[in-house]
């Protein structure tokens, strides 16, 4: 019942053939005998959550369906607010700090029903691809508990795969939805910058942070944004533009051009991803009408740590002991980063931003791979040095696609000898979410990566 995808799950309870109690109890027992284990939630909301279910099981009884999240188990990322329940960002500093407001993502998910099972571990504020340096502990791969399940969404990214919810909303600064969901077997999609409200969301980088889902499919995908999309006139950085009807609107038959982006994103290419990778073009060769190279324009660099520093500047200079080291000493080199330095970084984004879509008058859609190397061991991310670990090339696929703010998902391709997964990345120009999800679901329906699922039994 817990690895169903969203989409079956919603049909059932629709049909009144499941409850939505059923479903969250299932859920619910699976975290209490996972969580010990894989360390994905910070809290459980088990009393709410079951009377969120209960409450969504009558309207839906008495003929008043919300549509396809009506009673579906979500968690959150715990740097997401929630009124009266903890929001931690996993460090000491906000380990008892309870928001009195849901995030606007929060309160879409709620007016759709979604029932919020809990809050899940997570990189400390994010700042980080492993989610090891966690004031919980880190977070392990469902896949291989040795190992870390990437970051900075790694507990909901190891959540969804160990069936401890349908779906989860992740942030994703750098790449830390497409990440994790490229190392725990799932679908994770980051939407166009503006697309999504951030507010209530603690920030890494206002400039190019983005909130999006984790799920195990494409529809789901979908079905979840079409949720959480739209304006928000209480935050200054959704743009004013009608959302679709994803989820009904995919292509049945997609016919694309594709641009195989080069340079950085093909070098350093771990063999194994790179052979996964080749098959998935053979793949999508099938699927589309052209396929050709593509160059994309350098993306700065200088801007996610003077405002991570912003940010974290008045706390670091009160409570610097109750970050992680890791966190600190990363946050101490962003400071050092010069005023010159990031205006000129900040120019240039909002330059980059204007024209990165003429890449798309040749070519409808971009692939890459998501990550070049499968992950390393949780006892090496715990011993990884500080500021500059080599570990950053996990990001290097995804993290120019935040700067572009471009939509950009990661789908299962493939996986390592050792059984780790593997993850191809589609992005599109922008405002592009349904080209994006209409060439991943193509894909998705032509191969059963996605249909594989951690042995934790």
């Amino acid at each position: 019942m817990t690895q169903l995808s969203i989409s079956a799950a919603s049909d059932l309870l629709r049909q009144k053939k499941l409850s939505p109690v059923e479903l969250t109890t299932a859920c619910l027992d699976r975290i209490e005998r996972l969580n010990p284990v894989l360390n994905a939630f910070i809290t459980v909301t088990a009393e709410t959550a079951l009377a969120e279910a209960h409450a969504a099981e009558q309207e839906i009884y008495n003929g008043n369906w919300r549509g396809p999240l009506h009673g579906i188990p979500i968690g959150l990322k715990d740097l997401l607010d929630t009124s009266g329940v903890k929001t931690t960002c996993a460090s000491a500093l906000f380990a008892d700090r309870i928001p009195t407001e849901d995030a606007e993502v929060v309160r879409r998910l709620k007016a759709a029903g979604a029932v919020i099972v809990g809050k899940q571990n997570m990189q400390e504020f994010a700042y980080g691809g492993t989610s090891a340096a966690s004031y919980f502990g880190p977070v392990r791969n469902p896949w291989n508990v040795d190992r870390i399940p990437g970051g900075s969404s790694g507990g909901s990214a190891a959540a969804v795969a160990a069936g401890m919810c349908l779906g989860a909303i992740g942030s994703d600064t750098g790449g830390s939805i497409r990440q994790p969901a490229a190392y725990c077997g799932l679908v994770g999609l980051k939407p166009t910058y503006g697309r999504v409200s951030t507010r209530g969301a603690f920030p890494l980088a206002w400039s190019l942070d983005h909130l999006g889902p984790i799920t195990r499919t494409v529809a789901d995908a979908a079905i979840v944004l079409g949720s959480i999309a739209g304006y928000d006139p209480l935050d200054p950085t959704t743009v004013d533009l009608p959302t679709e009807e994803y989820a009904n609107n995919l292509s049945e038959n997609p016919q694309f051009r594709i641009g195989l982006a080069g340079r950085l994103f093909f070098d350093d290419v771990d063999s194994e991803h790179h052979a996964a990778i080749d098959e998935a073009i053979r793949t999508l060769q099938r699927l589309t009408t052209e396929l050709r190279e593509v160059e994309l324009p350098d993306a700065p660099t200088t801007v996610i740590g003077p405002e991570a520093y912003a940010i974290h500047s008045k706390y670091l200079a009160s409570s610097s002991d109750s970050y992680q080291q890791w966190t600190r000493e990363r946050l101490d080199a962003s400071g050092k980063v010069s005023t010159v330095a990031y205006v000129e970084g900040r120019r240039e984004l909002e330059r980059i931003r204007r024209v990165v879509n003429d890449v798309f008058s040749d070519v409808d859609l971009i692939i890459t791979p998501t990550v070049p190397v499968p992950p390393i061991t949780v006892d090496q991310a715990i011993s990884m040095s500080q500021p500059a670990p080599p570990g950053e090339i996990w990001l290097r696929n995804t993290r120019p696609f935040n700067a572009y703010g471009l939509p950009a998902i990661s789908i299962p391709c493939g996986f390592t000898k050792d059984g780790l997964p593997i993850g191809l990345q589609i992005v599109g120009p922008r405002f592009g979410e349904t080209q994006v999800l209409s060439l991943a679901r193509a894909f998705e329906q032509a191969t059963d990566w996605h249909q594989r699922v951690p042995k934790l039994d």
